[in-house]
């Protein structure tokens, strides 16, 4: 029996459906009292918990031998204390349940805002994370959970660090922030970007990630999943092929970067419960550009990347039968004739 957590999430909801696809038996933690419509009608056991509560993870790992940890809360804003207490004590407090109950091997999600970054270089596995640049308090978090996963590693547990860019593709329930901008974009809600950069990775890529670590990853090692880089340019030439959309208006970043100073600060300070699309260090990130090397899980693991192209074309799919994207009429014409 595998233990999955985070299975509302995009990348848990993916690895979930990938699992079920080549048969697992998968239990799944649920937090009570919270929409867990994502996982209705598919065939996985229900254990109900909280990170932060290590006996509901004990009863949540009664019968498990493995173990998938993808949840994580991701916020944009400062809520440090609430993203410490539900990223890193919630992690620890996984692994040490994970040891507790004989678990045979755990891969834990990371993230690239917690590998460390030198100009002009692909990051790797072995940059290490600088804390006194300006993150934000997710990549802060994410840095902390490594941390302890190479504790458990050193006290045996066979750990390992599946490290996800940013994801592009379909079963993005809440949605994503990625998914937001797919959406806003498709339905004439985007009025603007701010170019750059990033480097993304498929869900499905990541999902295969997750598993490879699980089959050959080395106990308190760390492997990078990317599917490639795209500035912003590239992705919203994609997005307008995509929906059929006009892209927005071009804002240039270092304007951005003065409007999100201000802005985040008076919403920090006022409404703290509004979630923020640009901060100054999610700005930061797009105009670094950053790229991903995944020497380390291609030779390794046997990962091989797809079409980043494809998995937009599929999470634009996926909204419009959810009902999240109205498709223009051209567009739906256009795909009736080549169907026909």
């Amino acid at each position: 029996m595998i233990l999955l957590t985070g299975a509302n999430g995009h990348l848990g909801a993916n690895l979930l459906r990938q699992l079920l696809r080549e048969g697992a038996d998968v239990r799944v933690l649920l937090r009570p009292r919270r929409d867990n419509s994502t996982v209705a009608g598919l065939p996985v056991d229900h254990a109900f918990g909280d990170l932060r509560d290590p006996e509901s993870l004990a009863r949540a790992l009664r019968g498990c031998s493995h173990v998938y940890h993808t949840a994580a809360m991701v916020a944009l804003h400062n809520r440090g204390q609430e993203i410490f207490e539900h990223n890193v004590i919630g992690t620890k407090n996984l692994l040490r349940a994970a040891m507790g109950a004989g678990v045979a091997k755990v891969v834990v999600s990371g993230s690239l805002s917690a590998v460390g970054y030198v100009p002009g270089q692909p990051s790797d596995e072995s940059m290490p994370f600088n804390p006194f640049e300006a993150h934000m308090p997710y990549a802060f978090s994410k840095a902390g959970v490594e941390q302890e996963c190479l504790k458990a590693a050193a006290d045996g547990l066979n750990v390992v660090v599946a490290i996800s860019c940013a994801i592009l593709g379909p079963w993005d329930f809440k949605p994503s922030r990625m998914g937001r901008v797919l959406v806003d974009f498709a339905n004439g809600r985007m009025l603007a970007y701010i170019p750059g950069g990033f480097e993304f990775v498929t869900a499905r890529d990541i999902a295969a990630g997750h598993m490879l670590a699980m089959d050959k990853g080395r106990s308190g090692q760390r492997y990078i999943f990317g599917s490639g880089f795209r500035s912003v340019d590239d992705l919203m030439a994609t997005y307008q092929r995509v929906t059929g959309r006009a892209r927005p208006i071009r804002i240039p970043a270092g304007l951005m970067a003065a409007v999100a100073r201000v802005s985040s600060f008076v919403l920090t300070h006022c409404r703290p419960d509004v979630p923020q699309r640009f901060t100054p260090a999610s700005v930061r990130l797009l105009r670094m550009e950053r790229r991903a090397d995944c020497t380390r899980a291609r030779e390794e693991l046997g990962y091989r990347p797809t079409s980043i192209e494809d998995a937009i074309q599929a999470a634009y799919d996926w909204f419009v039968e959810r009902g999240a994207i109205r498709r223009p009429a051209a567009v739906a014409v256009r795909e009736v004739r080549v169907d026909s």
